[in-house]
């Protein structure tokens, strides 16, 4: 067997080397011939056997991206743990939910996260409706591109550029913005849409929980209003199961239609401890299983495995894949995975090593 799948050539290899001679032309007896027929007929059929049982077992892998590493053996076992009936560890249906983080869990988060490159690119479109930009920081350094000015101008700067880019108009109209952006941005490096980066190892890891019975949810510091657009058509995660921060909405009548009014204040932060707060608020369950890649998950990990259900499992996903996606940790400003990586051995959290652990990155184009 060679990575679970069995592979027939030696077979065709002996096939090839047997030597059966016959009689010479003329001479050719009854049995002879039924002897090859019965050679030909068994070696088919032993191939169609050996082809059969590699294209089921294939078939049978819920997780075909993984390679055959712990990361994955651990994800089996847990889940057969807490679906077998009977089982210590069994967890009814209603209880086993696992929330995931979409930033570099989900999707990539490099150079920059997804949503500020959206609000890099909202800023220079508005611009030239607000010539004042050009001389007032952080728009400024977001028209110029001038990442290093952004970055000392901390949460701050952000905060002012998202309530610029997010606010003053209706949810419905922020719903199209997003959608229309989505579907013509392109990613620096991959040129593929955003939506295409995505890693597949994590669609299988979804699906498979989905199909023994858990409720899967998103659970990230990125607005819940930029996902729920989209989540459910690349993740099968509906809007009503997306967790994230937001802003506040009023509703008002327009034009003597109802609608829902974004306002430039903070709401809501999902991130860090604000994580558990939020699956507490929005889900009111505590999930049993929670994915993550960064210190900003580390409460949300904290709070999925530490006390409750003897079953639970907390993963991190390692970005260490210069070639195929990046190689990053401790030292970046998009995704720093330092706290969340020294406790996850003391916490027996799994770190998915995505050079070692996982066969392919995106899904296919």
């Amino acid at each position: 067997m060679t990575g679970g799948v069995f592979a027939p050539p030696v077979f065709f290899q002996a096939a090839s080397e047997m030597r059966i001679h016959p009689p010479a032309k003329g001479t050719m007896m009854p049995e002879f011939t039924e002897i090859l027929r019965l050679v030909r007929s068994a070696a088919f059929g032993i191939v169609a056997s050996l082809l059969f049982l590699a294209s089921a077992q294939a078939q049978s892998d819920p997780l075909p991206s993984w390679n055959d590493t712990a990361p994955k053996a651990t994800i089996v076992a847990f889940v057969e743990k807490v679906t077998k009936q009977g089982s210590p560890e069994f967890v009814p249906e209603p209880e086993r939910i696992a929330v995931f983080d979409n930033d570099g869990t989900l999707w990539v988060e490099h150079p920059m996260y997804t949503q500020l490159a959206f609000v890099l690119d909202r800023i220079k479109t508005l611009a030239p409706m607000h010539p004042e930009w050009k001389d007032t920081q952080p728009f400024k350094a977001a028209i110029e591109g001038d990442m290093k000015t952004l970055g000392t101008l901390g949460e701050k700067g952000v905060v002012q550029l998202v309530m610029a880019t997010h606010a003053g108009m209706t949810t419905t109209n922020f719903e199209k913005i997003v959608t229309d952006w989505l579907a013509a941005a392109r990613d620096p490096k991959f040129n593929r849409p955003y939506t295409k980066l995505v890693y597949q190892p994590m669609l299988e890891l979804l699906s498979y929980l989905r199909a023994n019975g858990f409720k899967t949810f998103i659970v990230s510091g990125g607005g819940v209003e930029f996902m729920r657009p989209w989540t459910e058509q690349v993740y099968g995660i509906p809007p009503e199961q997306v967790v994230g921060s937001s802003i506040k909405t009023q509703f008002k009548m327009q034009d003597d239609t109802p609608t829902l009014y974004r306002l430039p204040e903070v709401n809501f932060v999902d991130d860090g401890a604000g994580k558990p707060v939020g699956i507490n608020e929005y889900i009111g369950h505590r999930p049993i299983a929670a994915f993550g890649n960064s210190d900003g998950d580390l409460e949300m990990l904290q709070w999925t495995t530490m006390g409750g259900a003897p079953a639970r499992l907390g993963m991190l996903i390692h970005h260490t894949d210069a070639d195929r996606e990046y190689a990053y940790d401790r030292d970046t400003d998009f995704g720093r995975l330092d706290k969340a990586l020294n406790a996850a051995p003391i916490a027996n959290w799994t770190v998915v090593d995505m050079k070692a652990d996982w066969k392919q990155i995106f899904p296919p184009n």
